[in-house]
């Protein structure tokens, strides 16, 4: 596979500047909301809120630039589920809210129902389920996108901030690997991942390689404080 990409992407950042950069707030106990594109989202203690990284991806929902229109739609990692939300209302033909953690898939549901309500064209479908272990058999994903926890460093102990920030590169690998090993990627289907230069880049895209994928930078945001956003698109084999 050819890896030319991969040399292209920046090394982390200083461990020091990435700890400052990911610094956790100290509200995720509490019961918040979320106001985004006009609508307002209910966000229970423990549930994530989606910051400008996470906005990237549900812009491009929104925009049909991820076309997920009459497709088969998974969100990886939902949190509070804004990105079911605007694929229920773009029209996707099924949308999987997935997430290790049975609050936010509860909330994305919540979510979902109030904004989006049952059109028959879109099947909402809640899955709890760790990476894909859990996820339905049998079914294959036109699109999946992930935003991941995939921060280089530690920058908290408590189980819910590692889970939504600082799981590192095991967290992607597992995703690219069971989605090759399950097949769940149907012809022609896109992987949209986000991950920036707090998380081991060359890692993460080597790994996809690796097991099977075709990359390229479907888009790359710099913030002006050193960090580089890297919106990457992925698809299985000689697909892309």
């Amino acid at each position: 596979m050819d890896h030319s990409l991969v040399a292209q992407l920046p090394l982390p950042l200083p461990a020091a500047q990435v700890v400052a950069l990911n610094k956790p707030k100290a509200d995720l106990g509490t019961h918040r909301s979320y106001a985004w594109n006009g609508w307002d989202f209910d966000v229970p203690p423990g549930v994530f809120l989606p910051g400008a990284t996470s906005r990237m991806i549900h812009q491009r929902i929104l925009d049909d630039d991820i076309d997920v229109r009459g497709r088969r739609y998974a969100a990886m990692g939902v949190g509070l589920g804004v990105e079911t939300v605007v694929a229920g209302l773009r029209g996707a033909r099924e949308v999987y809210a997935i997430d290790v953690h049975p609050d936010s898939v509860a909330a994305a549901a919540d979510n979902y129902a109030r904004l989006v309500g049952e059109p028959a064209k879109t099947a909402f479908v809640p899955v709890v389920a760790d990476v894909f272990d859990g996820f339905p058999a049998g079914v294959q994903l036109d699109v999946i996108t992930f935003n991941p926890p995939a921060v280089s460093q530690p920058v908290s102990d408590d189980p819910d901030i590692v889970r939504n920030v600082c799981a590192g590169a095991p967290v992607t690998e597992a995703f690219f690997t069971q989605i090759a090993a399950r097949d769940l990627l149907a012809p022609g289907g896109e992987v949209f991942l986000i991950a920036s230069n707090t998380a081991e880049l060359r890692r993460i895209i080597g790994h996809a390689l690796d097991t099977g994928f075709t990359a390229d930078i479907h888009h790359r945001h710099d913030w002006g404080d050193g960090v580089l956003t890297y919106l990457f698109r992925l698809q299985r084999g000689g697909h892309a």
